[in-house]
């Protein structure tokens, strides 16, 4: 078996700290997770791609909306984060001529750092984790796709077919394409889920939260593709999760999930959507705030 080479590694300088960022594409095709940062803001997004694209594009989407995101994070500082995402959403629709239902899509989730808070919006599956100085656990995440889905005779039966040895062959491909149909009946409306796609009432739709930044001393920002080594094969706990990032880095924690996957290549101790996903990192320590101003 082909082994990975490597997670990438990088830092950024946001709110005066030292953020490491952790990337790792999936088997055979570039990564379409994205990290974005400004000087006081975190954008991590995972690009979703239509279906009938020849070559990826939700990339390209991820690319261009957290391009959008951080332009106007930067020039207004003090809007809202769920009009940020709405106002951000609508200006690349327009200018790319982007129509709901065959538009790319991707998650989005967005930290900023004001003052003397710390300000978090989540739309889609890429949470964020808020760890307290007193070890508290504050998790911001987007479930509503996910009960939609697990609800879903379909899920049900992959996870079982995969237990049972049959790995990711047609049968589970032809579920995954139903699943997909039965999103797209429900995506950005209400009752449904909420999505970056080419709908702006989506950006207004986003999970948000707050914390005084003094109560805070790190914070995780992850695409699923991480999430799954915490929530589904329980690797690590949060904590245990930003220890790693701590001590050895994001894309220690972005390989070492990686090597797990790979060493279930059917899918029989978890079962999951596919052998394995993009992985975005993000680790960001935060220092007390020493005085006012963003």
């Amino acid at each position: 078996m082909q082994t990975n080479p490597g997670a990438a590694s990088r830092t950024a300088m946001v709110g005066g700290s030292t953020v490491r960022i952790g990337e790792l594409a999936g088997p055979g095709r570039p990564s379409e997770d994205r990290v974005v940062t400004t000087d006081r803001a975190v954008i991590v997004l995972d690009g979703v791609s239509t279906v009938t694209d020849d070559h990826p594009r939700g990339g390209w989407y991820a690319d261009t909306l957290g391009s959008s995101i951080a332009q106007l994070l930067t020039r207004e500082p003090d809007m809202d984060l769920r009009q940020v995402l709405a106002t951000a959403i609508g200006t690349v629709a327009d200018t790319h001529a982007l129509l709901p239902g065959t538009s790319p899509a991707s998650t989005v989730a967005i930290v900023r750092q004001r003052t003397d808070q710390i300000e978090a919006a989540v739309l889609g599956d890429s949470p964020v984790i808020a760890i307290g100085r007193d070890g508290s656990v504050h998790t911001i995440r987007d479930d509503r796709l996910a009960v939609l889905v697990d609800a879903q005779p379909q899920a049900r039966e992959y996870r079982e077919l995969l237990r049972a040895g049959h790995g990711f062959g047609e049968r589970h491909r032809h579920i995954l394409k139903e699943l997909r149909g039965f999103q797209g009946g429900v995506v950005n409306r209400p009752g449904g889920y909420w999505i970056a796609e080419a709908v702006p009432e989506a950006g207004l739709n986003a999970i948000t939260a707050s914390w005084l930044a003094n109560d805070l001393a790190e914070i995780v920002i992850a695409t699923d593709g991480i999430c799954a080594g915490v929530e589904e094969y329980e690797l690590y706990s949060w904590q245990e999760l930003a220890r790693a990032c701590r001590e050895d880095g994001p894309h220690a924690v972005a390989d070492a999930i990686d090597l797990a996957e790979r060493e279930d290549p059917s899918g029989q101790v978890w079962p999951r959507y596919k052998v394995a996903d993009d992985k975005a990192l993000v680790w960001w320590p935060l220092h007390r705030p020493t005085g006012g101003g963003r």
